[in-house]
């Protein structure tokens, strides 16, 4: 394959890096904190392909120096140490090259951002919903053990223990880039714990996972577009949970979404939150359409994260995951679900990088993707 354009591709991207390093030396960029942490922000993107870059270009000087040794020494020791090196370097190149392929890859703008996860209970009635609960503490699990920070935005339990509906935030960098590939339709088959007969029933939850949306991405007229409506408080059974209007209802007009977000503390805070969900929810409808209008054929194999992509399926029978997208079979359900994910999400990634990287060569061959 012609690496030429690769190769382009990499003085380019040093290019653009040596350029912001001396915008950052300017004084009025010095004295802007927020231009500080735009240009370090896309350093430090920048900076693995930098680096990647001149370990590439450092062997390609050693495999030059073996090369010469090679055909300029007469002594035969030498030449043959010199055809051992030439061996070595030419296979480190080409495992270099592959990964600053990868490392080239464009770059998701959402892949840094936080995460609002919506999970639903589907079809199974009561055990749904104790299905859905299962999925939240798995990524509440899954968010803590990686020191992401989440935060249940709102919770429509049932009465024991199950779970209708959750909104989490999930804060911290790169929170999108691991969990994106969540979303859809998840499905177990187990025997529930209300179930006499000893019988497998199958149930299914939905989640949904969107980038949280920053307020330039997302124009809202608060004056024009939305309802806000406030009141009490409830918890389960309809109890009062405070005794002031702190529930946020938000119903937006143009697209006939609604929010509702009830926290004991601040009337405030559940319009913020609110607000947020809302925004992560309007972008996703755009994102939705951006999809539906590319290729078929430019689509990641691994789905577009709709609510009706049937993703996995948890087996507590065999105690096996199943990943359907990728056919990935895993073992020890329990820890999966303590939120041992690191295994499914790392195949997924490699999975989409995989894809993306071969559409990428077609693009450069000129054939069609």
């Amino acid at each position: 394959m012609d690496t030429a354009p690769i190769e382009a591709k990499l003085r380019e991207v040093a290019g653009q890096a040596a350029f912001l390093q001396a915008e950052l030396a300017r004084p009025e960029v010095s004295a802007d904190p927020d231009a500080i942490r735009r240009i370090g922000r896309e350093l430090a993107r920048m900076q693995p392909v930098v680096d990647a870059f001149h370990r590439l270009e450092a062997t390609r000087q050693e495999l030059a120096g073996a090369r010469e040794l090679r055909d300029g020494e007469s002594d035969e020791e030498l030449r043959a140490y010199a055809r051992d090196e030439i061996a070595r370097l030419e296979a480190e190149e080409a495992a270099q090259v592959e990964a600053l392929k990868v490392l080239l890859l464009p770059h998701d703008p959402n892949d840094d951002k936080n995460v609002i996860l919506e999970i639903r209970a589907g079809a199974g009635g009561e055990e749904a919903a104790l299905f859905a609960g299962d999925l939240l503490r798995m990524y509440l699990r899954y968010a803590e053990r990686h020191r992401f920070r989440p935060e249940i935005l709102s919770l429509n339990e049932t009465g024991i223990g199950g779970v209708k509906e959750a909104i989490v935030q999930v804060s911290g960098e790169g929170a999108y880039s691991r969990l994106k590939f969540e979303g859809g339709t998840h499905r177990v088959q187990r025997i529930p714990t209300t179930e006499s007969s000893g019988r497998i029933h199958t149930s299914t939850a939905t989640v949904v996972v969107m980038p949280e949306a920053e307020e330039a991405e997302v124009e809202i007229d608060e004056d024009k577009d939305l309802r806000i409506e406030v009141k009490r408080s409830s918890g389960p059974g309809g109890q009062s949970v405070n005794t002031t209007d702190s529930a946020v209802r938000i119903t937006h007009f143009p697209s006939g979404l609604v929010v509702e977000i009830q926290d004991e503390k601040s009337q405030h805070k559940n319009k913020a939150k609110a607000l947020a969900v809302l925004r992560a929810r309007l972008l996703d409808i755009e994102r939705t359409k951006l999809r539906e209008s590319e290729s078929a054929a430019r689509r990641s194999m691994i789905g577009a994260g709709d609510r009706a992509d049937k993703v996995r399926t948890y087996n507590f029978a065999q105690d096996r995951v199943t990943d359907h997208r990728i056919g990935l079979d895993l073992s020890n359900l329990p820890g999966v679900l303590d939120g041992n994910l690191d295994r499914l999400i790392d195949a997924l990634v490699t999975t989409d990088q995989a894809e993306r990287l071969r559409q990428l060569v077609e693009e450069e061959a000129g054939t069609p993707a």
